[in-house]
């Protein structure tokens, strides 16, 4: 068991950092996480109203189809391909988050990381993985063996 019953050396505490400093880089990496599901609820937004505009070339159809062209008309030419905030369709919006506030908030991340930490990630849970698991059981290993 030995040494591989212990975490790898990117998941120990660099000599000198503080338990209110690990605490504060464990929060902001849970912060990011955060904002990294809602970067993916944006990409999930940007898919769907593509898709749902998509589908309106089928419903204009149907209601020409129908025989109810002006309803056809008025959703071809106020609704399809309209943007959904001002100026701009989701990709727009989309790329606007990435190249902006993620981007940003992901450099002042690593920042902090390499500056107080020797750029380690997830020094909290790793802490909290050792405190939590039950050395030498099965399953509870500090890292994967031969890792």
């Amino acid at each position: 068991m030995g040494q591989q019953d212990e975490p790898d050396e990117r998941h120990r505490r660099p000599a000198g950092v503080g338990d209110a400093t690990v605490e504060a880089l464990g929060r902001l990496s849970e912060a990011l996480e955060t904002v990294e599901r809602v970067r993916g609820h944006l990409y999930s937004l940007h898919q769907l109203l593509g898709h749902a505009d998509l589908m309106l070339d089928d419903v204009v159809e149907r209601f020409r189809a129908a025989g109810h062209d002006a309803i056809a008309d008025r959703i071809a030419t106020d609704l399809l391909g309209r943007n959904v905030i001002a100026g701009r369709w989701t990709f727009q919006v989309v790329e606007d988050f990435d190249d902006g506030y993620y981007a940003l908030f992901r450099d002042l991340d690593r920042q902090a990381r390499d500056e107080l930490a020797g750029g380690r990630r997830h020094l909290y849970e790793a802490e909290m993985k050792e405190r939590r698991r039950t050395r030498g059981r099965p399953g509870h290993e500090a890292r994967p063996v031969g890792g």
